[in-house]
């Protein structure tokens, strides 16, 4: 085979790849929205913060969907982003999340850690996170004893969901900024940059 014909197959390998590609993230964005609860308005905040900015964030333990343990002290000497959200399988929790895979960037540039955090089971989020497509970050699940660590931050409704809630930690293990979000709304990635950009740089 000639070098044209070469390029001709390997052309056609990519685009063969391209197009399975472009069928499965189809399939994965339909079974996310087949598989989403409506909820409804909720009470936009229902919990009270038992941090505050200043303070040292309260260590915590929990599980990550790919199965190994992550320790929120073991990220000293950087910067970390916790994001709360109340369930899987829900219209803006689907939405927050996988908009975070457009700004890693973002995340990168400031030397920052992501970990995402619900009450679902490890089962449950499995499913939800596999039908949002590959996430960067780890999700987390704060089941069982349930809603322990979202109860330590103050952000446990008393539904048993958590807030919507964002919290930035700095290298030194403080909290620098807290959003306790409406739960109905999608928070601003804008204000989040701000605040990242607020963080020490060194």
């Amino acid at each position: 085979m000639d070098r044209l014909g070469r390029i001709r197959s390997i052309v056609a390998v990519a685009c063969s790849l391209l197009a399975c590609l472009l069928v499965i993230n189809a399939a994965q964005g339909q079974d996310l929205r087949n598989g989403i609860y409506e909820v409804g308005k909720l009470k936009p905040v229902d919990s009270r913060l038992k941090v505050k900015v200043g303070d040292v964030a309260p260590d915590f333990t929990l599980t990550a969907v790919a199965g190994d343990k992550v320790t929120l002290s073991r990220f000293k000497g950087r910067n970390v982003v916790l994001s709360f959200v109340p369930a899987a399988w829900t219209p803006v929790c689907s939405d927050q999340w996988p908009g975070y895979n457009i700004a890693k960037d973002l995340f990168d540039k400031h030397q920052a850690v992501l970990l995402g955090i619900t009450v679902d089971n490890i089962p449950t989020l499995y499913s939800w996170t596999k039908a949002m497509g590959r996430l960067w970050f780890p999700v987390l699940s704060d089941f069982w004893p349930h809603g322990d660590v979202a109860d330590k931050y103050g952000v446990l409704r008393s539904d048993g969901v958590t807030e919507r809630a964002l919290f930035v930690i700095d290298k030194q293990g403080v909290i620098r900024y807290i959003d306790i979000h409406d739960i109905n709304v999608r928070p601003d990635l804008g204000v989040l940059a701000e605040e990242l950009d607020k963080l020490p740089h060194d």
